[in-house]
């Protein structure tokens, strides 16, 4: 197998939506406190929540998935493929199951509410007390491919 078949990168940014709601609720905000208190409140207001939700979009954002030819890693989790099982791509109500009620609580999550599909991972290691790993992803078959060893085509 060649590097370009096992190399899959994918970051789990907020999408455009979410910033949107964002630049709203930090307008309204400096409103709510402009009117009755003044601009220089509001303004304050409006600069301290437009720092915390940024802070908060680029942290919840910044997750990254990736494959290599020796690692796998998804958020602050990296494991050797060598420990990699079964891997199982799921998209629409399996994936929402998957992180919902089918959930074992020791499986290390990735879970981005905004992504529809996810890869499970078995892992193989007996020292890990993890059974799998779940991760949420925009391209759940791209994923399982490069984690497989599959060929993985590009968007």
């Amino acid at each position: 197998m060649g590097l370009e078949q096992e190399t899959y990168r994918e970051s789990l940014r907020v999408p455009v939506s979410w910033w949107i709601i964002a630049v709203a609720t930090v307008i309204t905000l400096f409103v709510i406190v402009a009117v009755p208190a003044g601009t220089l409140a509001g303004a304050i207001v409006g600069g301290l929540s437009a720092v915390m939700l940024l802070a908060l979009f680029l942290r919840y954002g910044g997750a990254r998935v990736e494959v290599d030819a020796r690692k796998f890693r998804a958020g602050r989790a990296e494991i050797d493929r060598s420990y990699l099982g079964d891997v199982e791509a799921l998209t629409g109500d399996a994936a929402r199951t998957a992180f919902g009620r089918e959930c074992d609580p020791k499986a290390y999550l990735v879970l981005r509410s905004y992504l529809p599909g996810a890869v499970r991972v078995q892992i193989t290691d007996p020292g890990d007390p993890a059974p799998y790993w779940l991760i949420a992803t925009r391209h759940p078959d791209r994923l399982a491919a490069a984690l497989s060893g599959h060929s993985v085509g590009r968007s």
